[in-house]
């Protein structure tokens, strides 16, 4: 779910190795571009580093060998919300069933246990939505996705929305009788180590 690439341009001014995969053609041709650059670092000891691109499915990150990557960042879509891309077979921004949808980011929670070394984290930012005027929450589910597949939540960090519709409107309670979310969450999971005693994590993990 690389989306543009802007994580992707991050890594390159970092100085990081770091893999982008998207299910949309379209949105990896973007990445690509905006990667086609030459950096002057400071640092005189900087290297280019490597990044790759690829069109893939993040249910199935066949490319991806198990326990190779050291942090996954994850901008999925929220449901049917915004349509990245129309009629493509498998994109999860066409999903309408929040059920579905939940199911399906589980199956990605389990693709991204299988890649994510041991000790290492999984960041997902994912917000809610609002149905007939009443709120959706898609978040929560979300997160017992990756529970389930045997992540330790490590730290939910609340991200406020700015410079949106939602912020710059100004908005009456008499024409709009609901609340704007003005908020995103930006759940942070570890995988455990190999062995780890994890009765200490048991608030953080899994509980129903």
């Amino acid at each position: 779910m690389a989306g543009s690439g802007t994580t992707l341009v991050e890594c390159k001014l970092l100085e990081r190795r770091a893999v982008g995969v998207d299910i949309n053609p379209d949105a990896v041709m973007v990445a690509r571009n905006r990667l086609d650059f030459s950096y002057a670092s400071l640092d005189v000891d900087y290297v280019t580093p490597e990044i790759k691109t690829y069109v893939g499915d993040a249910r199935s990150l066949d490319l991806i060998e198990p326990e190779s990557i050291d942090l996954i960042a994850m901008h999925p879509p929220y449901a049917s919300i915004i349509p990245y891309s129309h009629d493509r077979e498998g994109d999860l921004s066409s999903v309408h069933n929040i059920a579905e949808f939940a199911a399906e980011m589980r199956n990605v929670a389990q693709e991204c246990m299988r890649v994510l070394k041991p000790g290492k984290h999984c960041a997902v930012l994912i917000g809610d939505t609002r149905r007939n005027k009443h709120f959706v929450p898609i978040t929560p589910r979300v997160l017992m996705g990756f529970l389930e597949a045997g992540f330790i939540l490590r730290e939910d960090i609340i991200k406020l929305q700015w410079k949106m519709k939602s912020t710059r409107e100004k908005w009456f309670g008499k024409k709009y009788d609901f609340y704007l979310i003005g908020h995103e969450h930006l759940y942070v999971f570890r995988k455990p180590e190999a062995g780890e005693r994890m009765t200490k994590f048991k608030e953080s993990m899994k509980w129903w």
